[in-house]
């Protein structure tokens, strides 16, 4: 079994190259047009083990493979991130990346989380293409030492990242010495040993270099060497470095935007050239000079172990002679006036403060009496919150200036700055809109996404609508918080912990051109399981939280997704309070009351919980159909998309599923009858009247409990689904009027073979599996509630 597994692969390789005629070209423009390339790209997914979920035989890799990157015909990028083995695969495991010779184009290789156990290759620095440029190996189990080859002859490299992996030995000068065009250089946790090549310093253009936690030692270099100016970013900590900062160092702590040097073993004065600038995180040292340095006796003991010479604290300053004995009555008499000054004007504080209390709460009776006995008052949304918190025992914390340090973990700058090779831009996983999102890899090996929040960004403020939220409470369907970094004034930085399958557009969509493919990778079983995560998650924010929470940005992209795909709703850097019932907002949601998209008067997104109904919606559609892009798009196609597909979704004509559903779900007849209850809940929520869009918390009752949207339940009552609230009922959100329009349109070719087929079932002349016997009338399965508004609560 084993020869012939063996065989498999380059067998089918010829057969790929044996099909093409001599000179033909392997595919349109964008595809892939190299044999050499296309032979080097098997031999990887064979040695690597890799999926074919992934990397699908017979289909072009530029286009089909994940993190395959093309240019002109040729492969220029390799990322193995994200990307998983066969089971047989992940039994052995090995650094085998030969294929990478053959790639002759090769720009970067970036592989970082994937499991590469051994050795780096000693041909790796000769045998990579001389356009080489990016290699991040961070986290990848790496193992030994580095050959001086390993690196050696990589003349265009610019960044190189062995963080977080099993290294030791010395650093090898020659091989570092040949990057010359190195800009940032991450060796971080490792564990190295001996001193770093001092050839590092003077790379000119280096700009990023992190060595933290890698076992090092060895003093700085002296007066003969000068750093380069183009360093940015310096992480020396946790190291055994000792001896003096030089001058020329000192200087270059002073200018850089970050320099940590804490958890070393440096001695005599720091200098004030480097300490003023307030970029130097210096603890745990042996300085006499800068506060937070280590016992003398520890300092003492590191360098009499090494055979060093220690200087040791400067002396403490001689005692002042002591003042004449008139001088201190004078003193006393002063501090005695400056006492009871301060005690009067306390009193007196005291008093200000009680009378404007007291006053407060005074005038919050007199309202809430006025309002309890219908006097005119506040609106009732200003003050309700307040008073469900009160009588659940009091309001959950948010997140005020003085409290925000404490949601979550508190990261230091430098640290993130690491865990990111310095924000760089091969990290960016996208720009966002409220922040910069980088891939990142914490020293204890925890996968991170970084939010970096800038002057580039419009709404700088944006985080604090984040950790408002998550001071509630971590909720399991929200995006994992892990912490953030306040301390600099203009740039603030929130961690997650990374979601191993992205988000539902990038990981589980086809990519673009492929989408009459549909979504093949995600069965009917994941998508149900996902629409009923988001509906957790929105359920949480609309009905757990107080005031409810609208979202304000659910789409397929704000959705994340776990290795087992559970969802984690993100993007929530939108989220606010659900808007108040003043008599403003009354008119305002009644001129609006035909708008489909419930936009603002102001251009954004409406802060109402139908809102986030509505773009549910869309999303369940895109579970559906297969069709992407619909939950991100409002523009004219996608309406006329949207009006032709819900004529084919009615509750007493299941075939007709048949014209919208997704072309690549194979399901039998109980899944064929889920997907139809998900369709028909995606019209509910897709109503133009949002009053007649159903609450979170039943539409999560209905697709927990799909089959019985669609099917007769003899049994009990009390399983039928009812939703009696003042939002309208379910009977007229499923079954009620739907206009196409903002004007009027006649019945169409579909409408009369609905009303045609409701007729013969009604006088039953059907005699087929689906007939009104098994059909549950609109009323009965949502009863109409009395009182029904058609404004929103």
């Amino acid at each position: 079994m084993r020869a012939r597994g063996h065989w498999a692969a380059p067998l089918l390789l010829l057969l790929l190259l044996a099909a093409a005629a001599p000179g033909a070209v392997l595919g349109q423009q964008g595809n892939l047009t190299s044999r050499a390339d296309l032979a080097a790209l098997y031999a990887l997914r064979g040695s690597l083990g890799l999926r074919a979920r992934d990397w699908p035989r017979r289909a072009d890799p530029c286009s089909a493979w994940a993190g395959v990157g093309c240019r002109g015909g040729r492969v220029v990028s390799l990322s193995l991130v994200g990307l998983r083995r066969t089971r047989l695969g992940r039994l052995a495991p090995r650094f085998d990346v030969d294929g990478l010779r053959n790639l002759s184009r090769l720009e970067s290789f970036a592989a970082a989380g994937f499991a590469l156990p051994g050795s780096i290759p000693a041909w790796l620095g000769a045998g990579l293409a001389p356009t080489f440029q990016v290699l991040d190996l961070s986290a990848c189990a790496v193992t030994g030492e580095i050959a001086a080859s390993a690196l050696a002859g990589l003349a265009n490299l610019t960044t190189l990242n062995l963080a977080g992996n099993l290294l030791s030995g010395q650093l090898p000068a020659t091989a570092l010495a040949g990057l010359a065009r190195l800009r940032t250089l991450n060796l971080s946790g490792n564990a190295f040993s001996g001193a770093l090549p001092d050839a590092v310093w003077s790379l000119p253009e280096l700009s990023i270099l992190d060595v933290s936690h890698t076992n090092l030692t060895g003093a700085l270099p002296g007066a003969g060497l000068v750093p380069s100016p183009s360093v940015q970013v310096v992480d020396l900590s946790g190291n055994l470095f000792y001896g003096t900062v030089p001058d020329s160092f000192s200087q270059l702590f002073s200018r850089v935007a970050m320099a940590n040097i804490s958890g070393n073993y440096f001695d005599g004065k720091l200098g004030a050239s480097g300490v003023a600038s307030g970029n130097v995180s210096s603890a745990m040292n042996c300085f006499v000079d800068v506060a937070g340095q280590r016992n003398q006796e520890d300092c003492r003991q590191f360098y009499a172990g090494r055979g060093l010479p220690y200087d040791g604290p400067v002396p403490a300053p001689a005692p002042q002679p002591a003042p004449p004995v008139g001088t201190n009555k004078k003193r006393h008499k002063n501090l005695k006036y400056i006492l009871i000054g301060a005690i009067g004007g306390g009193v007196l504080l005291v008093a200000v403060v009680a009378a404007i209390v007291f006053c407060v709460v005074c005038s919050r009776r007199r309202r809430g009496d006025q309002r309890e006995g219908g006097a005119p008052g506040a609106p009732s949304g200003v003050h309700g919150s307040s008073r469900a918190s009160a009588a659940t025992g009091g309001a959950q914390p948010t997140a005020s200036p003085t409290n925000m340090a404490k949601v979550g973990d508190s990261f230091s700058y430098d640290q993130l700055a690491g865990a990111t090779s310095g924000f760089a831009e091969e990290r960016v996983i996208r720009h966002g809109h409220s922040g910069d999102l980088y891939y990142g890899l914490l020293q204890d090996g925890t996968n991170v996404v970084v939010k970096r929040i800038t002057s580039r960004v419009v709404r700088k403020d944006a985080y604090m609508t984040e950790l408002d939220l998550f001071a509630k409470g971590l909720h399991q369907r929200l995006v994992p918080f892990m912490g953030h970094c306040l301390d600099k004034e203009d740039e603030k930085v929130l961690v997650y912990r990374f979601v191993r399958n992205g988000d539902l557009s990038s990981s589980l969509h086809r990519k673009p051109g492929e989408e009459e493919e549909g979504m093949q990778s995600l069965d009917w079983i994941k998508r149900l399981k996902i629409a009923t995560g988001v509906a957790e998650a929105l359920c949480y924010l609309h009905h757990e939280c107080t005031p409810p929470m609208v979202h304000r940005d659910v789409q397929a992209s704000s959705i994340l997704l776990d290795d087992k795909f559970e969802v984690r709703l993100g993007s929530l850097s939108e989220v606010c309070p659900q808007e108040g019932e003043s008599h403003q907002n009354v008119i305002t949601k009644l001129l609006r009351f035909s708008s489909t998209a419930d936009q603002g008067s102001s251009g954004s997104p409406s802060a109402t919980c139908s809102y986030d109904v509505y773009c549910f919606g869309k999303v369940l559609l895109e579970l559906v159909t297969g069709r992407l892009g619909i939950s991100a798009s409002s523009d004219s196609t996608t309406s006329d998309w949207l009006d032709n597909t819900l004529r084919y979704i009615n509750i007493y004509e299941k075939e007709l599923m048949s014209k919208i559903i997704d072309p690549s779900l194979i399901i039998d007849e109980d899944h064929l009858e889920e997907v139809w209850a998900m369709a028909i809940v995606a019209k509910s929520c897709l109503n133009p009247r949002s009053s007649k869009r159903p609450p979170m918390k039943y539409i999560l009752k209905a697709l927990e409990n799909p089959l019985k949207v669609v099917r007769e339940d003899n049994g009990s009552s009390s399983a039928r689904l009812r939703a009696t609230s003042s939002r309208g009922s379910w009977n007229a959100a499923f079954f009620g009027s739907w206009r196409h329009s903002s004007s009027e349109i006649g019945p169409s070719r579909d409408d009369h073979m609905f009303k045609r087929s409701e007729t013969i079932k009604s006088s039953g002349g059907s005699n087929g599996e689906h007939s009104s016997s098994r059909r549950r009338q609109s009323k009965e399965i949502f009863p109409e509630p009395s009182g029904s508004r058609d404004t929103e609560d």
